[in-house]
Formats: structure tokens, sequence, C-alpha cells
């Protein structure tokens, strides 16, 4: 069994994660807000393996209504670039990436992503 902090190794920060992080901005009820998060997680870790260490970090030391409750999870690997110039300026790879969409139940927030 792999440890739950290096299958999701860190978030992946950008405008458009960010603004999914808030939810949908058309909705008003805060209770119906369903938020999702984007990490980048091990490339050879599946959906169930993901959802159960982002269960593992989130949920360690929680109870009751603090309990983070994962709804989906979605993922994609990013290409490397290639043709790269490293070092010295010979040509090299960057390497893959794969990304992980976590949802979450509605009107359940992270209060440290990112951070």
């Amino acid at each position: 069994m792999k440890n739950a902090h290096s299958i999701i190794i860190q978030p992946h920060i950008t405008e458009k994660s960010v603004a999914m992080s808030y939810g949908d901005p058309m909705i008003t009820n805060e209770d119906d807000i369903q938020r999702k998060y984007t990490f980048l997680v091990d490339l050879k870790a599946n959906k169930i393996e993901i959802r159960k260490a982002f269960e593992d970090i989130y949920n360690s030391g929680k109870k009751g209504d603090d309990v983070v409750n994962v709804v989906s999870v979605r993922t994609s690997i990013l290409l490397g670039k290639k043709g790269r110039r490293m070092g010295a300026g010979r040509p090299g790879n960057k390497p893959n990436r794969k990304k992980a969409v976590i949802t979450l139940a509605k009107g359940q927030a992270l209060e440290d992503y990112g951070v």
C-alpha cells in the first residue's frame, strides 16, 4: 500500500483551478455550492487510491460535520514537453504528470487548499 502523501503530490494551482474551488458563481446558497479541487498525483495511482488518499489526508483527526466527502475523481495525464534544453544546451524531455480533479459533496470546502 502506498503512502497517502506519495499518491497526492501537490495542489495544481492555476487561475482556472482556483475559480473551480470557489464553485459556480450563479448559485447563491452556500449549502448548494459544489467545489472542485485540482491536485498533481502519482502517475500509477488509480481513482480509488486517489480518493482514499485524499480522504486520509484531509480527514485525519476530524469527526462529525468536519469530515470531507469525495463525490467524484477525474484524472488526466499531462504529457511532458519534448525537446526542452536541459543543462549545457542539450535537448531533453520534461516528465509526464497526472492531474486529478476532486469534487467534494455540496456545501463542503477545504480551508488550506494551495497553502
